[in-house]
């Protein structure tokens, strides 16, 4: 029987909206009837141009992204916008509610809106961080941070984390070994989510940059690949990921570069390269898993997620990483190559397991 869902959509890059994709197109093709509550810009636009009018969208805006050129001057200036932050959840939570009860919703998904869950109906979170890594790794602050999580999400039905449980999984600490008692079989791990899959092209590029990120870090780092293409050898493509540029394409040395691809071409060029330069954000990963791919990781400064994540798979030896201050493409190219690649997965197996807890 066909079902009202409403499906929430952090704003913040195109990570969220790249994930919730693969689930959003499983509830469409089931016949739920989708909208979906997002912050006009980046990642709506990519939701519509793959959805189109499938889904419903209501644009509703999300919280501030304080992010600078600066790591220390990020977590001033997150920690100081913080009850900007909280009062911008409660303002989600009361929207949701008026639109559980004005178009009849009969379950509530969030992919870390953490707003945007109902009293009324079923509601669900995507959450694949149920630590946040500290600078540091002060771990009496990591704590304090995951009982305020929990506390933040103890109206959700279930926190679905986006990883396998055995091990250590993709996400390491941030997914596993909680400190705290969430509540009997509230954490579900429903497996890895990627918009890609495999084998659908032969891998006859030597690289594939895929340039992304908040401002002005996506710009900061696009400057530096474009920089090193002219000294670069062999056959490679480079995305900037400027959606306001999706019609520029020109020649770099011996790179094309696009000014923006869209989802299908993106995938394209994650099969086809033997080596991919990119962020370290956790939906990247996820979709460099599904395809088993070596990668160069640069994460995003300030962005302690990502640079957690860059780590921890550079010591397994599937990656190699290295910062953007200290990046230099030429050195670090042949050593992303002898790396292991990362392990596969499968999303299809955790399609089936966020449908099967929807019902």
């Amino acid at each position: 029987m066909s079902r009202r869902i409403l499906y929430g959509v952090y704003h913040w890059g195109l990570g969220h909206a790249t994930r919730s994709l693969v689930l959003i197109r499983a509830l469409v093709a089931r016949g739920d009837r989708v909208t979906i509550l997002m912050q006009p810009g980046a990642g709506m636009q990519l939701l519509q141009s793959e959805l189109g009018d499938a889904v419903e969208y209501y644009p509703f805006r999300d919280t501030p992204a304080p992010f600078s050129r600066y790591p220390a001057v990020f977590y001033i200036r997150m920690s100081l916008s913080m009850p900007w932050v909280l009062a911008g959840y409660k303002r989600e939570q009361q929207l949701t509610e008026h639109l559980v009860a004005e178009r009849h919703f009969d379950c509530v998904v969030s992919d870390s809106r953490i707003g945007v869950w109902s009293r009324a109906v079923p509601s669900y979170v995507i959450f694949h961080s149920i630590h946040q890594i500290i600078p540091g790794r002060i771990r009496w602050m990591e704590r304090l941070v995951e009982w305020g999580q929990r506390d933040l999400l103890r109206h959700y039905a279930k926190i679905l984390i986006p990883d396998i449980e055995a091990g250590g999984g993709l996400s390491g600490d941030l997914g596993h070994g909680p400190y705290f008692d969430w509540g009997e079989g509230r954490l579900a791990y429903i497996g890895p989510l990627a918009d890609v899959r495999r084998p659908e092209f032969g891998e006859d590029l030597d690289y594939f940059f895929s340039v992304s990120g908040i401002e002005p870090q996506r710009r900061l780092f696009a400057e530096r690949v474009l920089a090193a293409l002219p000294q670069l050898h062999g056959r490679m493509v480079v995305t900037l990921g400027d959606p306001a540029r999706k019609h520029e394409v020109r020649q770099v040395g011996e790179a094309t570069v696009y000014g923006y691809l869209d989802r299908a071409h993106q995938a394209e060029m994650l099969n086809r390269a033997r080596v991919v330069i990119t962020r370290s954000g956790y939906t990247t990963l996820m979709e460099l898993a599904e395809l088993g791919k070596r990668a160069l990781f640069v994460p995003t400064p300030g962005q302690s997620e990502q640079e957690y994540l860059a780590r921890f798979h550079h010591r397994l030896g599937h990656v190699y990483s290295t910062t953007q201050k200290r990046l230099d493409i030429l050195r670090d190219l042949p050593r992303a190559a002898a790396a292991q690649g990362l392990p596969r997965t499968d999303t299809r197996d955790t399609v089936t397991r966020f449908l099967q807890i929807l019902g």
